[in-house]
Formats: structure tokens, C-alpha cells, sequence
């Protein structure tokens, strides 16, 4: 189990606030085929609180790997970098067929069943993040949507120093698309030595933070931990009733690029089985039956 590192508040009314944060974790190194190579993060190694997010892959694939695959009761969510190259062609069984560009996002939420299938095309490098977002007990049989983000389109924040894309949500009054499930506030950003970023956590919102090259000082309203490039820490128990801010900090020489994750925890307990999460063993079998009876659709 992580340590907490706890960073106490005293409001007027004498209740008392503790953000708590955890101490960096390094991503495990994960490796499919001779295409695919990631650190993976999982919600146990944070003890729970990377809630709502269950998985991240900060990934290089060079090749086809997973192929045509089903997701039910989650969102899959691709953040793919700036610096990839080349195409990463999207299909799935809602009629989606196109390329996703670097820098672009894509979000799929699954809900009652969808078939999904990435991967790059010839000579492309995808450089990036593959997210499982959870979602709750109620929307886990609601029908899938998707939500394709260009890069273009993106808003930014930019300073002397500093540029972060607000790739989904919203930072510092600078607002992007909204996401088809729960609300969730997503940045891919960059800062040259010496500078400074905040993000304000609305109330009762989880955090995750992960270093992708750099160092990166963090801290939640006092006491910062350094993370260097492949490592990762979580935000949790901010209070109901105000908010916490998030500084960051680059304390090195050369720049960082960070991916900030933030969202209202979802509190459930749920089954995960690969690419499905359900609220029991028998929801998971009965997932699986669907699939295997053609009932979570087809690539077009």
C-alpha cells in the first residue's frame, strides 16, 4: 500500500480538510507483441483512489496488437501525445471508421456493449495514453457514444514558460468539449524550467498526475512530492464543500510534460474482467455470453 502524504486545512467552522496525496508510483513495464510497449498504472496501486479512472497506459505502439475487441460498463479513452507520427485508424460498432491524429482525443463509452478496434497505420508511431474510465452502477447499461476531439480544436493554456492543452473539461476559466459520461477535466501539458501551473479540484474531485518525460514537483495546498518521468501520484479526499489547488512546479533544467486526470470519485465496488466492468461476478458472465452471442454489435 502507498503512503499518504496528508496536507491538513482549517476552515472558520473548525472542520478540518485533508487532502491526502500519494507517494510516486512508477508505472510497470507491460509489453504485448513486438508493437506494444507500456507503464501501466492500476486503480489497486493507488489503493483506490485514482477512482474513476480503473487503468492507464502511457504506451508506444508501433504495430496492430489487440485487435477487434469488445468494452461493456466502462469507458475506453484514447489521449494520443502531440509528438506521435502518423495515423491511428478507429473503428467500432457505432459506424466510426477514421483516423485519430496526433494530439487528438478519442472517448468511447462503452455503456451496454460496444466492438472497438485501434491500431496504427503503416510507418505510424502512436505515442499516448489508454484510459479505463469506470462508470456508475446506473450508466452501465445505457447505450455507447463516442466523442472524437481534434487537436486543432483543443483550447489552450499558454504563458512565458508554459503550454497545456485543456484536451477535455476545463482549467483556469479555459473550457474544452465535455465528455458522453462523467464530467472530467483532462491536460496534457508542458512546462520550461522554473515554472509554475495550478489547477483548482472542484469539490469532492479525485486527481491523478503522471510524469511522461521530466521531473515535476506536486503539491496539494502544501508538502510536494517529486515525480520524474514514469512515475504517477493520486489526489483523493478533497472536501465536499470548497475546493483544492493543485500546484505544479518544474524544479529541472530541461522541460516536463505532465497528463493531469481530474474527476468526481464514483464510491462503487465493481468486478473488472479485461475489458469489461461490471457490478458482480454474474454481470460479468452475462457480458460475456452477450459478446459471444454477437449482441455487443459489429465493425462495419
Amino acid at each position: 500500500m502507498n503512503t499518504l502524504i496528508n496536507s491538513t486545512i482549517e476552515h472558520a467552522d473548525n472542520q478540518i480538510i485533508a487532502p491526502t496525496m500519494t507517494a510516486a508510483k512508477s508505472g510497470e513495464v507491460l509489453r504485448i507483441g513486438s508493437g506494444f510497449e507500456a507503464l501501466a498504472f492500476r486503480d489497486k496501486d493507488f489503493s483506490g483512489t485514482m477512482d474513476p479512472l480503473v487503468m492507464v497506459d502511457h504506451y508506444i505502439m508501433t504495430k496492430p496488437t489487440f485487435g477487434a475487441h469488445p468494452h461493456a460498463g466502462l469507458s475506453a479513452v484514447s489521449v494520443i501525445f502531440e509528438d506521435s507520427e502518423g495515423p491511428f485508424h478507429n473503428r467500432d460498432s457505432l459506424g466510426n471508421d477514421f483516423d485519430i491524429m496526433p494530439g487528438d482525443l478519442y472517448w468511447l463509452k462503452a455503456g451496454s456493449g460496444v466492438i472497438h478496434d485501434e491500431s496504427p497505420r503503416t510507418g505510424s508511431k502512436i505515442h499516448g495514453l489508454q484510459v479505463f474510465v469506470n462508470l456508475p452502477a446506473a450508466l452501465r447499461k445505457s447505450s455507447p457514444e463516442s466523442l472524437h476531439v481534434k487537436a486543432q480544436n483543443m483550447p489552450h493554456i499558454e504563458y512565458e514558460g508554459a503550454r497545456v492543452r485543456v484536451v477535455l473539461g476545463q482549467s483556469n476559466g479555459v473550457k474544452g468539449e465535455q465528455s458522453p459520461a462523467l464530467p472530467m477535466t483532462i491536460l496534457d501539458g508542458q512546462l520550461h524550467s522554473n515554472t509554475t501551473f495550478s489547477h483548482a479540484l472542484e469539490m469532492g474531485e479525485n486527481a491523478w498526475i503522471t510524469v511522461v518525460s521530466g521531473e515535476l514537483d506536486v503539491a496539494v495546498d502544501g508538502n510536494p512530492i517529486r515525480l520524474v518521468s514514469g512515475q504517477a501520484t493520486s489526489i483523493s479526499n478533497v472536501s465536499s464543500d470548497t475546493e483544492a489547488t493543485i500546484s505544479m512546479v518544474n524544479p529541472s533544467l530541461k522541460s516536463v510534460h505532465f497528463a493531469l486526470f481530474s474527476g468526481k470519485p464514483i464510491n462503487e465496488t465493481y468486478v473488472q474482467k479485461g475489458p469489461f466492468i461490471m457490478g458482480s461476478e454474474a454481470e460479468i458472465t452475462q457480458v460475456e455470453q452477450d459478446f459471444s452471442a454477437g449482441k455487443l454489435g459489429k465493425l462495419v
